[in-house]
């Protein structure tokens, strides 16, 4: 069989797992075990490659055509060949005996890190805007604040143990205490000063929904989530029910870092996470 023959094989789909209300999650076929058709792991390669830890998101070019296994050895099983001159993104940061956990065209796998350069930086790249800048300092902020359901209020400088307040019980019949804390929505619409809230974070505002996230606006706009940037938001809301992110870094399709006011006993978090298909992306106005 010629190159161009080898190099069309049945993809595994890549499992996605929501961490909203709405999970999703698909499988592939078992394709078991397959001739070497890339380049052969085992010897060494010409290019200096990729090496050490490297930040979630980070787009890398193939120097070669280059198998994506199941696993991080030649042992696993290759799932498809990535073409010379390919992109792919970078989902886990730390390497496993030089092997690197990426996507490439919807399939998670790993590939050796000697046939990659390195493309873009993850975390989105580039000089931020002003306006992005102090979009992310707000929301970090709001880390470690109790979820507050219906509210929209926390500290610039950051929670202490009397100023974190608490949530109890399931949303929404839930009950909280004290001063500061915030939802999903309200957290971002604090975040992003929209629809009026430019007041202190500490003053109690909720000025949005995720049912109006998702809608139309002249002070957000939906974008592509393969092209987000940090401080863009991820949302969706079906039949009433919805959640919404802001975006840090990562891939916007796989592994992201996010901030959110993800539940009563979560609290406001910032960490790695994905999202399902049913959440899209969308982008403050003059960010």
């Amino acid at each position: 069989m010629n190159n161009t023959g080898r190099l069309t094989l049945v993809a595994a789909l890549a499992t996605t797992l929501g961490m909203g209300l709405l999970p999703a999650c698909s499988g592939g076929d078992d394709l078991g075990s397959e001739e070497l058709i890339g380049a052969d792991e085992t010897v060494a390669s010409t290019t200096e490659g990729v090496s050490g830890s490297i930040a979630v998101g980070t787009k890398l070019k193939s120097t070669t055509n280059v198998n994506l296994r199941t696993g991080p050895s030649t042992s696993y099983s290759i799932l498809h060949v990535v073409p010379s001159g390919s992109e792919v993104s970078v989902v886990t940061a730390e390497p496993k005996n030089g092997w690197y956990k990426i996507k490439h065209n919807g399939t998670t796998g790993w590939s050796s890190g000697q046939y990659y350069t390195k493309v873009t930086s993850g975390g989105g790249g580039g000089t931020l805007s002003a306006g992005r800048e102090e979009a992310l300092k707000r929301g970090k902020s709001v880390v470690g604040f109790s979820y507050w359901w219906g509210g929209g209020a926390w500290l610039a400088e950051g929670p202490s143990s009397s100023t974190k307040g608490s949530c109890s019980g399931s949303c929404p019949s839930c009950s909280h205490s004290g001063k500061y804390g915030a939802d999903c929505s309200g957290f971002i619409g604090k975040a992003w000063r929209v629809n009026g809230a430019t007041g202190a974070l500490s003053k109690n505002e909720h000025p949005v929904s995720t049912a109006t996230l998702v809608g139309s606006s002249s002070q957000w706009s939906t974008v592509s989530r393969g092209s987000v940037k940090p401080a863009d938001a991820m949302v969706y809301n079906t039949n009433g029910a919805g959640h919404v992110i802001m975006y840090n870094s990562g891939d916007g399709w796989g592994s992201m870092y996010a901030t959110e006011c993800k539940g009563c006993s979560a609290g406001c978090v910032y960490g790695l996470r994905t999202a399902s298909s049913a959440y899209k992306a969308i982008r403050r106005t003059g960010f």
